[in-house]
């Protein structure tokens, strides 16, 4: 475990959470937009909230309506429109046979949903539709979530998802990797979370005891789209998570309009590595009702592919992927090399 000192005046992670921007006129102030902006933006989040935390909107450029980080998490008249193809349940997982809270969707692995939390909301979110209120567990639905993974002895590796499941008490995720620990087929313990990009200091004393003392080797897998998101505080978070002994990796999905050029993309792989994280995917926009915006072409995912090819060492090169509903796994795309 890592020491950290917190001065008595630092905000908590949870203090942090709360200072986030969750209107449309606050977004606005912060980041002097154009006040005419603001009825726009009220009716693009009517259905997805807006919610964006202090520390990320500092990497923002004010004013700047093209800046990458700005467009991740600026609503947009455009989530109103429908794209074809585009659907609430993309990946189908609202008709998963397993416990509610619980996605068996590769034979190997599941998804544990924690919490429906999350301290941003991103607009390209594939879950967000999600019926989390349907998928509540609480200690019954954790318990028979637990019990299914017992009787399951192909699995082992479990991944903690969400929402984003570091929005949980460390009390929480502790029980539950101890209870995980306990179960002899599991060998891994991954967790998906931007909370490191958006609150760093969500890497704390707490959460390293537990996520460093587990059995099960741990993985962490950022969601990192832009270089600009890579700061000192998330270099800080980065150094306590690898000290811990937790592998970092990063996936990025590919959007219209924030990193779709090979320099950017390039960029984003010689910071990550500066900062001891792997990448590790790049991730085809899910086709989630909302984001048909963010979409750029397979053809030209692959033509992007084949620069960062030609630009990086293979080990900086992600794997371009994508997800289909009902394939249990992701399916790597051919790039015709």
């Amino acid at each position: 475990m890592i020491p950290r000192s917190h001065s008595s005046l630092q905000a908590t992670w949870q203090q942090q959470l709360k200072q986030s921007a969750i209107s449309a006129s606050e977004l606005v102030e912060r980041l002097q937009l154009p006040v005419e902006m603001i009825g726009q933006l009220e009716k693009a989040s009517s259905g997805f909230p807006l919610r964006v935390p202090d520390n990320f909107l500092q990497r923002i450029q004010p004013g700047n309506l093209s800046d990458p980080l700005l467009k991740q998490v600026l609503p947009d008249l455009a989530e109103l429109e429908h794209f074809p193809g585009f659907s609430n349940d993309p990946l189908d997982e609202q008709h998963q046979s397993t416990p509610s809270g619980l996605l068996h969707k590769y034979p190997s692995r599941v998804l544990l949903v924690v919490t429906g939390a999350c301290p941003v909301h991103c607009r390209y979110c594939f879950r967000r539709h999600f019926p989390y209120q349907q998928q509540q567990m609480g200690k019954q639905g954790i318990e028979k979530c637990l019990k299914y993974i017992e009787q399951h002895p192909e699995i082992n590796e479990v991944i903690l998802s969400g929402g984003d499941p570091l929005s949980a008490p460390d009390r929480l995720l502790s029980d539950i990797s101890s209870r995980l620990d306990q179960i002899p087929h599991l060998k891994r313990l991954r967790i998906h979370s931007r909370f490191p990009v958006m609150i760093p200091d969500r890497i704390n004393d707490s959460l390293l005891q537990w996520i460093g003392h587990s059995r099960l080797k741990p993985v962490m897998v950022l969601h990192i789209n832009h270089a600009n998101e890579i700061n000192q505080d998330l270099t800080d978070a980065c150094e306590r998570l690898k000290r811990a002994g937790v592998l970092l990796l990063n996936q990025t999905v590919l959007l219209k309009g924030v990193n779709d050029s090979s320099e950017q993309l390039c960029q984003l792989s010689e910071t990550l590595f500066n900062v001891s994280v792997q990448p590790y995917y790049l991730h085809l926009l899910d086709k989630v009702a909302g984001a048909g915006h963010f979409e750029v072409s397979q053809t030209n995912a692959i033509n992007l592919m084949h620069q960062l090819l030609e630009k990086l060492p293979g080990f900086l090169v992600p794997k371009l992927v994508r997800e289909v509903a009902g394939v249990t796994s992701k399916l790597p795309i051919d790039l015709n090399l």
